[in-house]
């Protein structure tokens, strides 16, 4: 009861109190959104009161990560948080042809840093271990997606065999998977998240863009803040419903095509860089009557852009999971070996070439 009521008063106050972007409101702003956008043959278990509660505060905890002094941690999870597009081009790479296995791409990275030392000199303040490496927000992304689908995958046998206390615990765990990877896809549409221009420009800069290293706190929220926010309601107002995903004309499903997907929608909101730091140089981004207004549409966009994409990542896992039949055959032997004497034995899914 405690966890509904405090559900609908986040819907409630979402619509009065100013919303940031990529701060913590924002991330829980595009879960809300996107689980808003889902259509009413996605569970229903997984979208009442309890379930909105649950995703929204799990927007954050990505970031809460992000505040450990552990270096371990702080190294992996840091670099999921981003992909920085120029550094493919110091390491001779394109974004259209990354092998979507993480490792593999980091083997790729290790090896070309071995034949170039002299382009990757030591750096005694970069404890994490993070300054030459690109990033891994693409394969964040993937990975969560296709923990969903398997989780999609034996909650579809739980619930036609399992006890209710398993369907409970798998519906949980497919809760958890949603409200994190809700987090990197929001950090998709950041532009900052896409570029070595992070915060402030740096390197040359023949076009005089700021190097203010507040400008990534001042988009994340800060700008939003000071004009009023984002607005809920105006933004679930504007969403379509939530559709299965394609790549390159073909219905996308598997990881490795989701993929392809993600790389894509990186890609595209990396070509904002430049117009946003445009913007800041025009004083769009300001803050200030009538000029300083103008960046407030286009951060409303890239809000709603990510949680139309999330919508969409979600229900594909959903429709596309095929039935775990591993897990299938394992509650059949247990109904197997539970069942009174003469009771009709369960039909296995194996094929025989599997027996």
């Amino acid at each position: 009861m405690k966890s509904r009521f405090f559900a609908s008063l986040w819907v409630a106050f979402a619509t009065v109190v100013p919303l940031h972007a990529w701060d913590y409101e924002g991330h829980r702003t595009v879960n809300l959104l996107a689980l808003a956008s889902l259509p009413t043959n996605f569970p229903a278990a997984l979208r009442d009161a309890a379930a909105q509660e649950r995703v929204g505060f799990l927007a954050g905890e990505p970031d809460r990560w992000r505040n450990t002094t552990d270096r371990p941690l702080r190294h992996f999870n840091g670099l999921d948080h981003y992909f920085d597009v120029e550094d493919l081009e110091t390491y001779e790479l394109k974004a259209t042809n990354l092998s979507h296995f993480r490792f593999e791409f980091t083997a790729q990275l290790a090896a070309f840093r071995a034949k170039h030392p002299e382009k990757f000199p030591p750096d005694e303040k970069d404890l994490d271990r993070t300054k030459y490496l690109p990033g891994f927000l693409p394969w964040a992304v993937m990975e969560n997606y296709a923990k969903l689908r398997s989780g999609f995958s034996y909650l579809k046998v739980y619930e036609e065999m399992g006890t209710p206390e398993e369907v409970a615990e798998a519906r949980r765990n497919l809760l958890y998977i949603m409200g994190v990877m809700g987090h990197y896809v929001g950090d998709c549409t950041q532009p900052l998240h896409t570029t070595k221009h992070f915060n402030g420009w740096v390197g040359e800069n023949p076009k005089g863009f700021g190097t203010n290293k507040t400008f990534h706190a001042w988009i994340d929220g800060g700008y939003l803040n000071r004009v009023g926010g984002l607005k809920f309601d105006d933004l679930r107002a504007k969403l379509r419903p939530a559709s299965a995903l394609s790549h390159a004309g073909v219905p996308a499903r598997e990881a490795e095509q989701i993929f392809g997907v993600v790389m894509q929608f990186i890609m595209e909101q990396h070509r904002h860089v430049e117009p946003l730091y445009q913007m800041d140089k025009d004083g769009k981004l300001s803050g200030k009557e009538d000029v300083g207004m103008e960046g407030l549409p286009f951060l409303s966009r890239q809000v709603q852009l990510a949680a139309q994409m999330l919508g969409d990542l979600w229900l594909t896992a959903y429709e596309s999971a095929p039935v775990d039949n591993f897990l299938k055959n394992q509650l059949a032997r247990r109904q197997l070996k539970d069942a009174p004497p003469g009771a009709e034995k369960p039909k296995s899914t194996k094929k025989k070439s599997e027996k």
